[in-house]
């Protein structure tokens, strides 16, 4: 008798037990909804000795089925004020990817191959600023249930389904609590640790799931950047008219 009730015991645990999929569906199901968003942000870049430089930019957001557009304006320093780089998300292939240089008054489109390469000098990567939509990736099958700076999280594997991708893998901890992104880790082309994102500061804002801060880490040069968002307003009644590339020019 106690054999069989552990069997269905074990049985009825396994058949409520969630799969990195499904924990990934969840994570893009709580931070939808947000229709469009205007954000103050400071990105500060920090070197392998810990100098900073910090950089100021809006960052405007429409929200999609197929994936979202994002247009962000760099607005200090001198050196980088007016350069613009506009996302359109897909789900089904690649992202389109373009960056104004306001010196050249020139838009030049970002190849797939040139995905992986640094955004603006930082630690994050024209990837890392595309669609994360959980049907970019495939999943491996453990889930594992730990604990990260105190917060109980599902831990898993994912490895993006794009050719170009600059990782091999990711490892990603999601709060078992409120299906929030905790931590990234992503694995170079050589399956090495490259880098780790840490995502903090949450916050609802009319009912919405918001990310505060994210900090980038770079393991393989020591530098690391921090994007934070100053101000962060939703619903704010963008149209898709504000998203096109000839934008980028004015």
């Amino acid at each position: 008798m106690t054999k069989i009730l552990l069997t269905t015991l074990f049985t009825a645990s396994s058949l409520m037990a969630l799969t990195n999929l499904e924990i990934a569906q969840k994570a893009d199901k709580v931070t939808d909804g947000f229709e469009s968003s205007v954000a103050q942000t400071e990105m500060v870049l920090i070197n392998a000795s810990g100098q900073k430089s910090v950089r100021q930019l809006e960052m405007k957001t429409l929200e999609g089925e197929n994936g979202d557009k994002t247009i962000s304006t760099f607005l200090t320093p001198a050196d980088v004020k007016g350069t613009k780089t506009l996302t359109h998300e897909h789900v089904e292939r690649d992202d389109d990817q373009w960056l104004y240089l306001p010196a050249l008054k020139r838009v030049k489109r970002i190849a797939s191959s040139n995905k992986s390469g640094s955004f603006m000098g930082s630690e994050f990567s024209y990837e890392d600023i595309g669609n994360q939509n959980y049907n970019k990736f495939t999943y491996g099958d453990k889930v594992e249930e730990v604990e990260l700076n105190g917060v109980k999280c599902y831990k898993g594997e994912r490895i993006p389904k794009d050719k170009n991708s600059g990782y091999t893998k990711q490892v990603s901890w999601v709060s078992m609590d409120n299906f929030l992104l905790q931590q990234v880790e992503y694995y170079d082309r050589k399956s090495e640790l490259l880098k780790t994102a840490v995502f903090s500061d949450y916050k609802q804002i009319d009912g919405v799931w918001r990310v505060g801060q994210i900090e980038m880490k770079n393991h393989q040069n020591d530098k690391s950047t921090v994007l934070t968002w100053k101000e962060d307003k939703i619903k704010v009644g963008l149209t898709a008219k504000e998203f096109n590339k000839r934008v980028l020019k004015q």
